[in-house]
């Protein structure tokens, strides 16, 4: 939750004949954030003013700030920030467009995910810079969407969806026939995305062409693909939480005609082997970096999350996954039956809980299921509520100036499902201050292979116990035939 949606509800107020229940856990279920659904008068507040970059006006600088918004601000790390610009001016020299000029800002999201806009301002998360293992990935994503500025892809995909947009509105407001109007609004979609997958191939050849020029080595980017593939798979083998909803591979797709093709672009330039890596300057810089979700923003360990800064924590029912979004704490079970969604609202000191409960925020509420009660000292509410597919249980809880939203859903809410709810809720509370101030993040530590390591060995020392091989060897870029050599560089997870 790096910032929250504050729905102001009014009493009595109506949600703008919304649908809640469906659209609320079908987006927890597929997607994990469901960032496109709002409740009503729903705000974003953001913990900090964004950093506004130096010389950006009017249309770039309100899109600097909803970046910042949308990936928790940006990561303040002098080090890795003079080494990425660094970078940057070395590929803009060996650029087709040497008079361009860049700026680079780190997301401090554990996204894996960089992007470009058409003034040239370069972002890229610190979730990407942790994966990858040398100078030469960074250089072959920095590349990728400097590419995509020189080409004015971002520029043309603007141009694009305004026109798909008018195509929408034209075929909404005139066309009588609405299986017409949807054929013809699907073909202008199918060929936006044909011209966006034309201009991933077109930057991936030319940014291996730039990077090349400057002197890394062109298989970067075949690397880096395959890193992103692997860890993609990774998360989706974790969680039923889709792990692309932030991520560079969302636009960005790994398949494995893109990463032979981009063993293709490299083999115009080099064979494997030449070209600079500068891995020990790379994992130099990334030693200490913050891996994962920032607990100054709430974070997961395992089916607990907690929020240092707000001062709360709670655990989900046995089974559930958890992911921490901008918007709320999500949780699914594997079965994808059961769902859970955690967010905060705003509501007035004065209006009681069950009154919340029925202002219309959400529909189908039964009203002989309301019901007051104190869980930990804190002041709540419940109630149960029905959808076509899908029962919920509801809980309003009043922690400090803010209301505290728990939506539990399950397909069948049986007694014995609504009693383990209700201990979920009942492990709300406020954090200690010793629990403050032991809540670190984890972050990336280099450490040197010794004579007796393994793989498996090293794995052992990291701070995440699930399926640590397998991290172990995404996070380093190793195949799974690959063994370490004492004197080797690795990153490792520490808390």
């Amino acid at each position: 939750m790096g910032f929250w949606a504050r729905g102001n509800s009014h009493r009595n107020g109506r949600g703008g004949g919304r649908d809640p229940l469906a659209a609320l856990f079908a987006c927890a279920l597929l997607l994990g954030g469901c960032t496109g659904y709002e409740f009503a008068n729903r705000e974003i507040s953001m913990p900090n003013p964004p950093r506004q970059k130096v010389g950006l006006t009017g249309a770039a600088a309100r899109e600097h700030a909803r970046i910042l918004a949308a990936y928790g601000g940006a990561y303040e790390n002098p080090k890795l920030q003079a080494m990425l610009d660094s970078m940057v001016d070395k590929l803009v020299a060996a650029s087709e467009r040497p008079d361009l000029h860049y700026d680079t800002t780190i997301l401090n999201s554990p996204a894996v995910n960089a992007f470009a806009l058409p003034s040239g301002q370069l972002y890229v998360t610190r979730g990407l810079i942790a994966l990858a293992n040398d100078n030469a990935e960074i250089a072959s994503v920095l590349s990728h969407e400097m590419a995509h500025v020189i080409a004015s892809h971002a520029a043309i995909r603007e141009n694009q969806m305004r026109q798909a947009a008018i195509v929408n509105r034209v075929h909404s407001d005139v066309l009588t026939d609405p299986q017409m109007g949807a054929l013809a609004l699907a073909k202008s979609k199918i060929a936006l995305a044909s011209f966006s997958r034309a201009q991933e191939f077109e930057a991936d050849g030319i940014g291996v062409g730039i990077s090349s020029r400057a002197g890394y080595d062109p298989y970067g980017a075949t690397r880096f693909l395959t890193s992103m593939g692997r860890n993609a798979e990774l998360k989706a083998a974790s969680t039923k939480i889709d792990p692309r909803s932030l991520d560079f591979l969302s636009s960005h797709p790994a398949t494995p005609e893109r990463v032979q093709n981009a063993k293709l672009n490299a083999r115009q330039f080099t064979a494997p082997g030449p070209g600079e890596r500068e891995k020990d300057m790379y994992l130099s810089a990334v030693d200490g970096l913050v891996y994962g979700e920032d607990p100054s923003e709430g974070f997961v360990r395992g089916r607990r999350f907690l929020h240092p800064k707000l001062g709360f924590t709670f655990q989900a029912p046995v089974g559930y996954s958890l992911d921490n979004t901008a918007q709320a704490v999500f949780g699914v079970t594997e079965s994808g039956e059961q769902a859970l969604r955690l967010d905060v609202v705003r509501v007035p000191a004065d209006q009681k809980l069950t009154e919340y409960l029925t202002s219309g925020w959400i529909e189908n509420i039964d009203p002989d299921s309301i019901d007051e009660l104190t869980l930990n000292g804190l002041s709540a509410a419940t109630a149960t509520a029905r959808g076509d597919q899908w029962s919920f249980r509801l809980y309003a809880v009043r922690f400090g100036t803010d209301v505290y939203r728990f939506i539990f859903a399950a397909k069948s809410l049986t007694p014995e499902l609504d009693l383990a709810f209700r201990h979920a809720v009942g492990t709300f509370r406020r954090m200690t201050r010793a629990e403050i101030a032991q809540a670190r993040p984890f972050r990336i530590k280099v450490v040197t292979v010794g004579p007796q390591d393994t793989v498996e060995r090293l794995a052992s020392r990291m701070a995440m116990s699930d399926r640590a091989v397998e991290r172990f060897r995404v996070l380093n870029g190793l195949d799974p035939s690959d063994r370490l050599k004492p004197g080797d560089k690795v990153k490792i997870v520490v808390e």
